[in-house]
């Protein structure tokens, strides 16, 4: 039959030929045309009828195996990768008010202590004895004052020898109260619960108020940190998603934007966001590298590889759909619009609805109006 039809274009073909040279007007030639294609396209036609009914009678044709699945809808989610750096709010550096000898380290290094714990004792002996000195001076001042106020509501003596007495009196309450705040001053208390990370002086080292005495961590609540170029303000909001990864310790934390800065860095367009985190395991250190994975699009639509995306010559995304016809398996070019990609996945807002079966396996080995033989996924 195929060999009928082809003798048939063949005797058309040379038919119009002979009689080109008797027609010459444009108006003839076009007509001419018109009937050679729609004898070609009914020719066409027929053998596509007489191939499918071969296929069906010859059961010594094999067709092309694929694999399909059927689209259900799905949520596909795109994210925007950066890196951010561990913080944490209670993470400091203790230092003295005052300079002092190194008199008694009270605790170790790894140690956990409780807020208003002493850590360090600084020598404070010469405070001790102007404290002395004063309280005695003071217990003088206060018996005199006495004195001079019975004396004075009795109206004897002068008032300038009674206010004398009272401002002597407070002149050194005073004086005592600010060198009793310099001792003090001279214990180095632990601001909050924490762990002793860093014991930097020895027993008998002098310090000053510009270098460290204790570093105290408390990991309990940590944070991490990262500069979001300003493109994506409209969409980073407080409460996105955000996804975590510490390859160095191999952990993975899911957690959501905190806090948003408002204040572009113009040196890189970018603005800061803060993600807390939960740490009761104590595992994620302050300083650590972090990969965030921020959400900036979400949606439930049509969801599938990106590898079984292809593309015409007119640059066209498409993929082959299944179709049952005449009780056999049709493949379909079906266009699609390609709306987002993530991570080997794609977002398809036109061109594939659910329940469609769409080719997985040799999808490359096939082409539009193959019949194949079709196995589920």
């Amino acid at each position: 039959m195929k060999k009928i039809i082809a003798l048939s274009i063949a005797t058309i073909i040379t038919f119009s030929c002979g009689e080109e040279t008797k027609k010459s007007s444009l108006e003839e030639l076009n007509e001419q045309k018109l009937i050679l294609v729609s004898q070609i396209d009914s020719l066409n036609n027929e053998l596509e009828t007489l191939e499918s009914q071969i296929s069906k009678l010859d059961t010594n044709i094999k067709h092309p195996i694929v694999t399909a699945f059927t689209i259900k809808n799905d949520v596909f989610k795109h994210y925007i990768e950066i890196q951010g750096v561990v913080q944490a709010d209670k993470n400091i550096e203790i230092r003295p008010e005052l300079g002092g000898t190194v008199q008694n380290i009270l605790v170790k290094e790894g140690q956990k202590v409780a807020a208003g714990q002493l850590l360090v004792q600084l020598d404070d002996a010469t405070i001790k004895n102007n404290i002395d000195e004063l309280n005695t001076q003071l217990n003088l001042a206060k018996t005199t004052f006495e004195r001079q106020e019975r004396l004075w509501n009795q109206k004897i003596g002068s008032e300038m020898q009674y206010l004398q007495a009272k401002a002597q009196k407070e002149s050194l309450e005073n004086n005592l109260a600010s060198i009793k705040t310099q001792a003090r001053k001279m214990k180095i208390i632990a601001p909050f619960s924490g762990i002793v990370d860093v014991i930097y002086p020895k027993n008998g080292e002098l310090t000053n108020p510009q270098t460290p005495i204790v570093r105290l961590i408390n990991l309990d609540k940590v944070y991490v940190e990262a500069d979001i170029t300003e493109s994506y303000l409209p969409v980073i909001k407080v409460g996105t998603e955000v996804i975590l990864n510490f390859p160095s310790i191999n952990k993975e934390v899911t957690s959501e934007i905190a806090q948003i800065g408002h204040y572009i860095n113009p040196d890189n367009r970018s603005f800061k966001t803060r993600i807390n985190i939960s740490n009761k395991d104590q595992s994620i250190k302050p300083n650590l590298l972090a990969d965030l994975k921020i959400l900036d699009f979400e949606v439930n639509g049509i969801k599938i590889p990106s590898n079984l995306v292809q593309q015409d010559q007119t640059g066209a995304d498409y993929v082959f759909t299944i179709i049952d016809e005449n009780g056999g398996h049709k493949i379909v070019k079906t266009l699609i619009t390609v709306a987002n990609e993530y991570k080997n996945e794609v977002f398809v807002s036109e061109g594939l609805s659910e329940n469609d079966r769409i080719v997985n396996a040799g999808a490359r080995l096939i082409k539009a109006g193959d019949i194949v033989e079709v196995r589920e996924n």
